[in-house]
């Protein structure tokens, strides 16, 4: 029986522009290591799951001769488009609504097909067996998500786990709809077991971004359940944002600093 994902879809409806301007970019060492394992230079298709505001799907506009995001949120597909028209090199870019488990594009079609920081919000089973339909024999999949604690300031890194954990607690005591997430940590197993793949593996991979206090502050706002909750009227001060905000400008200020963003990549070769 096919999961309810329903309340996922709307976790981010109203966030998308906060989401875009604060969230990290993937690593440029990401389509290095896919498209040598793919045995490509440059893959006819990519395909990027759960593509959001299009910050994992830009990263191919100079690596692919075509490049599909598959989203199925409005707002963030909104911002993606708005994002594609002020890049002079992203007309092989398109993005489409849908869901991972549906994509509607054609069988063998994609060399590489990406999840960014987005599987676990997917049912597992059938999205697997979409992405073994859509990628080609020797096609790589390939499921990444960052830790969402970027190394910066020990305080600051408290103050966020800190916050969410408040904003989990009052998402609860709110009785918001459930969201679904599939843990990240069983990914690998699930791929192995799910059978349609030759070779399974993990690796890390790491970036450096420029941080402050105003974006940590934004990252937090950028957490799923922010937008949902502000929607029923809970103030900032009952999701503890003051208290991040008072504690990132003492500890990391205005001045950007080095953020160290560590990447867990899950790997299958069809």
């Amino acid at each position: 029986m096919e999961a309810d994902i329903s309340a996922n879809l709307e976790r981010f409806t109203g966030l998308a522009g906060v989401y875009d301007a604060h969230r990290p970019r993937p690593p440029a060492v990401i389509p290095d290591m896919l498209t040598q394992l793919a045995r490509t230079r440059r893959p006819r298709l990519v395909v990027d799951l759960g593509s959001g505001t299009g910050l994992s799907t830009f990263l191919w506009a100079d690596r692919a001769a075509a490049v599909v995001g598959v989203e199925p949120n409005a707002d963030m597909r909104a911002v993606a488009e708005a994002r594609k028209a002020a890049y002079a090199n992203a007309t092989n870019v398109r993005f489409q609504e849908g869901i991972a488990a549906q994509t509607g594009l054609p069988d063998g079609s994609a060399d590489i097909v990406t999840c960014s920081q987005s599987l676990h919000w997917m049912e597992p089973e059938s999205t697997l067996a979409e992405v073994a339909r859509v990628l080609r024999s020797g096609g790589v999949f390939a499921a990444y998500d960052y830790h969402t604690l970027p190394t910066m300031d020990w305080e600051a890194e408290e103050a966020l786990v800190t916050f969410r954990a408040r904003v989990d607690a009052v998402e609860e005591a709110r009785g918001l709809p459930r969201k679904r997430r599939w843990p990240k940590e069983e990914h690998l197993h699930r791929m192995r077991a799910s059978g349609h793949f030759r070779y399974v593996r993990e690796t890390w991979v790491h970036s450096i971004e420029m941080g402050n206090a105003e974006r940590l502050v934004g990252l937090a706002r950028s957490h799923g359940g922010i937008g949902m909750l502000l929607r029923q009227g809970v103030g900032e001060a009952e999701l503890g944002l003051g208290d991040l905000r008072v504690t990132a400008e003492r500890t990391l200020g205005d001045e950007p600093r080095p953020w160290l963003l560590s990447y867990m990549v899950r790997i299958g070769v069809k």
